[in-house]
């Protein structure tokens, strides 16, 4: 890169020729109806975390079962994993923001509900795992709709960087959340933390209601007709553009995304931490992300290519702390397990959502949820299943190898063959192909 010449402005000319000029940061926080949205976003997900911490706790209150547990974290998953393209294309056919402002209403009845039955002394089990499904059912129009409308509020030059920075925000509210989470139950127990997961759905929804749809970017609304789930299936396996980034997503997401499983097996049972180490790796891993978002929001060029590399790196750094002789090592090691997390979530979504035709994005990106969250119900007994046959070390080595594996083989495929995406920068003269 050359320097200006005195007393010359510089230009976007000026920088190398081929190439755009790198981005600001946090460019896409200069559109009014984003701030909104992600103002609201992370005030909601600081109260869901505090609702999870809480949930948890008061699951082993009731039942003093590990087992339990599991099967009230796998009822918010379940109903994604059985119905989320369903879900999808509910969120393709009607309008987004109308969709998301339904399901914040309904997780701030649900949220309610709870406050009331654990204020008063009414919770029994069976009502929290139904509690739990209607979250889950719920979160299976949600997360369709909460990505799908990202696009709908930014240029689409802008859209890479609207994600990076609506993760990084993510990621920052869930290091707030499970800390004042602790905070409230140590103080005044497990209701208010519910009552404050109700109220923070009020500013989700005060902040859609205050979008100005003038200066939104409405996707076409698909008709209705028959199979267009089955359409949708075939759209994917059929655009290498979707397809490739689906298979990391589906393989990662049910090996390698179950750190609430792998994470304390190897803290406890390997490195002899004890729950406090537990917690400090987690919030180690949880500022690694955040500070990878921050690089990730600078990125302007993405391919399959480049999430495959993603995809090793991130292996790599998870296999390399599954193998730190000490907790120390280990924890150094998880801030850039933490960073390069991030670095390949936000890179796959927007790569689906840029390949994905604006009247198919809401089923693609259900496809993507039920791959990501619904393959917790799938790959959670199987990594902890790893970790008690064959050591807690191997149960985190297992989403490494995951991880670094598929990357390699995307990466030889992509390479070998004739690549569905190259390595170009994300302009706003990109367009989607037609399903």
């Amino acid at each position: 890169m050359t320097k200006s010449r005195p007393n010359a402005a510089p230009s976007p000319a000026s920088a190398t020729p081929g190439k755009p000029p790198r981005p600001s940061g946090f460019v896409s926080l200069r559109t009014r109806n984003y701030r909104l949205f992600t103002l609201g976003q992370t005030t909601s997900v600081v109260g869901n975390w505090m609702q999870n911490i809480a949930v948890g706790w008061l699951t082993l209150q009731l039942t003093h079962s590990g087992t339990v547990l599991g099967i009230v974290t796998g009822a918010r998953y379940l109903p994604v994993l059985l119905l989320g393209v369903w879900g999808g294309l509910v969120v393709d056919r009607h309008d987004t923001r109308a969709v998301l402002t339904a399901t914040q209403i309904c997780f701030a009845v649900q949220a309610a509900v709870l406050t009331v039955l654990s204020w008063a002394h009414l919770m029994t089990l069976p009502l929290l795992i139904v509690l739990m499904l209607v979250i889950g059912f719920t979160n299976t129009f949600d997360n369709p709709a909460r990505q799908s409308l990202i696009s709908e509020l930014v240029d689409r030059e802008h859209l890479a960087n609207a994600i990076a920075i609506n993760s990084t925000f993510i990621n920052t509210a869930k290091l707030l959340g499970p800390g004042l989470a602790g905070i409230v139950i140590a103080a005044l127990g497990v209701t208010p933390c519910f009552a404050l997961d109700t109220v923070s759905f009020l500013a989700v929804i005060a902040s859609l209601l205050m979008l100005r749809r003038g200066e939104m970017h409405p996707a076409e609304r698909e008709a209705r007709a028959r199979g267009q789930i089955r359409a949708a299936i075939a759209y994917v396996r059929h655009t290498p553009d979707l397809l490739y980034p689906m298979v990391m997503v589906y393989v990662t997401g049910i090996l390698t995304w179950e750190f609430p499983v792998s994470l304390p097996l190897l803290t406890t049972s390997a490195l002899h931490a004890g729950p406090t180490g537990y917690g400090a790796a987690m919030a180690v891993m949880s500022a690694g992300a955040v500070l990878g978002g921050f690089v990730a929001v600078r990125r302007n060029r993405l391919s399959t290519r480049s999430l495959s590399v993603s995809a090793i790196i991130w292996g790599a750094l998870i296999c390399a702390t599954a193998l730190a002789p000490t907790l120390a090592l280990a924890m150094i090691a998880l801030v850039f397990v933490g960073s390069a997390s991030i670095t390949f979530n936000s890179s796959a979504k927007t790569l689906m959502q840029l390949g994905a035709a604006p009247q198919m994005r809401g089923r693609v990106l259900s496809i993507w949820s039920i791959g990501w969250l619904g393959g917790t119900v799938v790959g959670a007994p199987v990594v902890g299943a790893v970790g008690a046959t064959w050591g807690a070390r191997s149960a985190f080595l297992t989403g490494g190898l995951a991880a670094a594996g598929i990357g390699l083989v995307v990466l030889a495929l992509v390479t070998l063959g004739p690549s569905a995406t190259d390595n170009r920068p994300l302009r706003p003269g990109d367009t989607n192909r037609d399903p």
